[in-house]
């Protein structure tokens, strides 16, 4: 049984400032996550060396893989902190800020351009609940409303973005997450209305034609969200769409 927990941490006292590692020790203690190791070493933050540094800055909410707020590289992989128990992990632990996204400060990122690519696609229902439930209210099969409940999982965590090799400052990709939700949207009976405008936001330069399909995201979603199914039905749509188009019937 190992008797210390031994932590190798990237960190950034700012964004403009350049990254250093520290590496940490704590005493080990069973059924522990990462998140509840980060908030013992907040209350102790001394070095290997012996040295008493600022407390690591990251952030965190639900802790229960909902909210997404907590992720960050994990030994090399993009994942939620939370649900990262220290037992399945290999020593030292290497953490690091989600890649892609700007780093504020530590294990703390600016995701403000993830929700830049959501508003882009327009990922929500305009008159989402207008229906009468008694009378003309659209009905949702339940094989229907099972296969759309996979897509509503995303918690905008970005461990897909962070993933992608096409996505980041080098390029306008808007990224995975938001072209699943335009799958999701598209399937809605109300969202339905707004199809065609999503469709052509997805056709333009960043969308979907810029997927170079590397598969990485739909390898790292901590909701096993089946992102690469829901690109390639877009590809389905848009090329649809691409021919309603040419022939004036869109």
């Amino acid at each position: 049984m190992q008797d210390w927990i031994h932590l190798r941490i990237r960190r950034q006292d700012g964004p403009e400032t350049p990254a250093y590692w520290q590496e940490f020790r704590l005493p080990y203690a069973p059924d522990q996550n990462v998140v509840s190791v980060l908030m013992r070493l907040r209350e102790h933050p001394v070095t290997i060396e012996g040295t008493w540094v600022e407390p690591v800055a990251w952030d965190s909410n639900c802790m229960e893989e909902v909210c997404g707020s907590c992720a960050m590289s994990i030994n090399g992989v993009p994942r939620p902190s939370c649900s990262a128990l220290i037992d399945d992990l290999a020593q030292p632990i290497l953490l690091e800020p989600l890649p892609k996204f700007p780093v504020v400060r530590d294990l703390l990122v600016d995701r403000s351009r993830m929700d830049t690519g959501l508003s882009r696609v327009k990922a929500w229902i305009e008159i989402d609940g207008a229906w009468d439930i008694h009378e003309g209210a659209p009905r949702i099969s339940p094989a229907e409303w099972s296969e759309n409940y996979l897509y509503s999982r995303c918690m905008s965590c970005g461990c897909c973005m962070a993933a992608c090799p096409q996505y980041g400052s080098h390029s306008d990709f808007i990224g995975p997450a938001p072209l699943a939700q335009v799958r999701l949207m598209n399937a809605h009976p109300t969202g339905r209305y707004d199809k065609t405008d999503r469709l052509h936001r997805i056709m333009a330069t960043g969308g979907l034609s810029d997927c170079g399909n590397a598969q990485n995201c739909v390898r790292v979603c901590p909701k096993a969200i089946p992102l690469t199914t829901a690109i390639g039905e877009l590809g389905r749509q848009t090329t649809l769409q691409a021919l309603k188009d040419l022939f004036g019937r869109g």
